[in-house]
This record gives structure tokens, sequence and C-alpha cells, in this order.
């Protein structure tokens, strides 16, 4: 990604600039070294900065609204839909072996400068790590990483079960094994 200077006037911004981070790069580096767990309100767009350390959802989110307050062209905020399974993520292979299970369709966020895929998520996330399984992405705006983006991931694993009958869980186990799955990912 190209590199932009922090503009001191947007509120996003300014709690960077506070911290002595002075352009998006370094905003991307600081987000990105933060430690992967769940926020306590996602609606709040200062939770990753504030309990230092946030989701996908979360540490996307408020990168993609530093962008936007810098006139930062071209980044787009994408909801994918990968197979997460026990080689792209090994802390979840205790998990799906419980089940009997080889993936679980998970959403996942991240950025988009130029077609190229940037995530930020862990100190360790490259787009190896789930570009190979992602089997559908859209772009969404920063406000639909809560309900809008929960929507979408358990309308996708009720398809998904439907068009895998071998897998025997209602959507609402499912739901509660991928949720295993996530937990997992904090250890």
């Amino acid at each position: 990604m190209q590199n932009t200077i922090l503009n001191k006037t947007e509120k996003i911004s300014n709690y960077f600039l506070e911290m002595g981070i002075f352009d998006f790069e370094n905003a991307g580096k600081y987000i990105k070294k933060l430690p992967y767990k769940r926020n306590l309100n996602k609606e709040n767009i200062f939770c990753v900065l504030e309990e230092e350390g946030g989701t996908c959802s979360t540490k996307h989110a408020l990168l993609k609204r530093l962008a936007d307050e810098n006139n930062y062209d071209g980044v787009k905020l994408m909801l994918g839909i990968f197979k997460m399974n026990a080689e792209n993520t090994p802390k979840i292979a205790p998990v799906l072996q419980k089940y009997h299970l080889k993936e679980m369709p998970e959403a996942h966020n991240y950025l988009k400068f130029r077609d190229e895929i940037q995530d930020f998520t862990t100190k360790n996330s490259e787009p190896k790590d789930f570009v190979n399984d992602l089997i559908e992405e859209i772009e969404i705006k920063a406000d639909q990483i809560t309900q809008f983006k929960i929507g979408y991931h358990k309308n996708f694993l009720e398809n998904y079960l439907l068009n895998n009958p071998q897998i025997k869980y209602s959507p609402s186990e499912f739901w509660h094994i991928r949720e295993e799955c996530i937990a997992a990912l904090q250890h």
C-alpha cells in the first residue's frame, strides 16, 4: 500500500497522532501487532485502541475509517468467506476433529487496495493464510461488521449445510461449533 500522512483534524487520525503514529503504514503496523481478541463493544470505533486488541472485523473497520478520514482512495473493506481448516488455521484442529469436520466456513474481514489483499488481523497474518480457500467475497462498509456480517455468515452456513447433507448439525449447532473454533483462536 502507498503511504499517506494522517490528517490532524479527524478523530481517529488524532488518536493515532497522539500515540506518535503519523502515517497510515505505521498505523497498520501498530494494529497488526495488537493481540487477536473479541472486543466488548464493536460499535465503539475506538474499541481496538482502547482495549489494545481486536478481531479481523474491528481492526480492519478501524483502518478503513482511518483511510476514509484521510481521503486514502482505493481502500476497500472486504467480507470474505473462506474454508477454515486444520491446515490454514492449526489452532482449530482439535475442534474440527471433535465434531468430525474437515472445515468450517468462516467470515473474515480484510482490506483490499488495488486488488491486493492486506490482512492486519494478527502479527503473523498474511493473505496466503486464507486466499486459496476463499469461497466468496463482497465489499462492505465499516458499520456492517456487526449485525450485517453475522446475518450474512449465518445465511452462508445454512446454505452450506443444505449443500452438504452429510453434515448432520442444525444451523444453531453448527454456529456453536464455529464459536468453539473462534474461542480456540484466542489462546
